[in-house]
C-alpha cells in the first residue's frame, strides 16, 4: 500500500485554516497555497538520495552533502495545481516542469486528458504531482497513470486537502505512489466538494466563479 503522510505541522495547519475561510481574498489565498506547498515540499523531499562531494570553504576543504540526482520534475494538474507550483519551485529551483490537463467528460463523468507536456527523458526522474484537492481521486489517478504510460516510475503526489475516498482510490490504483496530504477532511457532499473543504480551489486561486 502507498505510503501516506498527513501533515501535522502547526504552520501548515494554520495556513490551511486561513484558506478555508471564505473571506480570504484571491491574492492572499494564492500566497497561502504557495506557502503550504513549500512547507509540504520540505517533507516530501526528506528521503531524496544524497552524495558526498569535496568542496572548498573559506576556511578549508571538506566533504559536503549534495543531492545525488537533480533530475526532478514538478507536474501540476491544470489548472488548480498551478497554485502550488511557485512554492515547490522556491524549494527546488533546479526542478523541471511538466503539465497535465484533465477535463471531466459530461457523459461518463470520468476525467480525460486534453493536455500533457513533460520534459524529455523523464523516465528516471523524481516526479512530484501537485493538485490542491484529492476528492474522488479520479483525476489524480488518471494523471499518475498517464505518467506511468510515459515510463515514469518514481512518483509522489502532494495535495493540500483530501478525503478517505480519494486516498483509497490512489492506494488501490497506484500502491507504489507516495501520498503527502496537508489535511484529511470528513467527506464529499452530493456535489463532489470536500467537506468542510475550502470550495473550488481553482476558482479561489484565480479569482473566477
Amino acid at each position: 500500500m502507498a505510503k501516506l503522510i498527513i501533515m501535522n505541522h502547526p504552520l501548515i495547519m494554520h495556513k490551511i485554516s486561513f484558506i478555508r475561510d471564505k473571506n480570504t481574498k484571491a491574492k492572499d489565498f494564492r500566497q497561502a497555497v504557495s506557502e503550504i506547498a513549500m512547507l509540504m515540499c520540505y517533507e516530501a523531499t526528506r528521503d531524496l538520495q544524497m552524495q558526498d562531494i569535496n568542496i572548498q570553504t573559506p576556511i578549508c576543504s571538506t566533504t559536503a552533502k549534495f543531492l545525488a540526482d537533480k533530475e526532478i520534475i514538478i507536474v501540476p494538474i491544470l489548472r488548480a495545481g498551478l497554485g502550488m507550483l511557485a512554492g515547490m519551485q522556491t524549494i527546488m529551483p533546479f526542478a523541471k516542469i511538466g503539465n497535465i490537463g484533465l477535463a471531466r467528460d459530461k457523459k461518463t463523468l470520468l476525467p480525460s486528458e486534453y493536455y500533457c507536456k513533460l520534459p524529455k527523458n523523464c523516465e528516471n526522474s523524481e516526479i512530484f504531482v501537485v493538485d490542491p484537492m484529492l476528492a474522488t481521486g479520479g483525476s489524480a489517478s488518471t494523471a499518475i497513470e498517464l505518467l506511468k504510460s510515459k515510463g515514469c516510475k518514481k512518483i509522489r503526489f502532494l495535495c493540500i486537502l483530501a478525503v478517505v475516498q480519494g486516498v483509497e482510490k490512489i492506494q488501490k490504483d497506484h500502491p507504489d505512489v507516495e501520498l503527502y496530504v496537508g489535511a484529511l477532511d470528513e467527506k464529499l457532499n452530493e456535489h463532489g466538494y470536500i467537506v468542510p473543504g475550502l470550495g473550488d480551489a481553482g476558482d479561489r486561486i484565480f479569482g473566477t466563479d
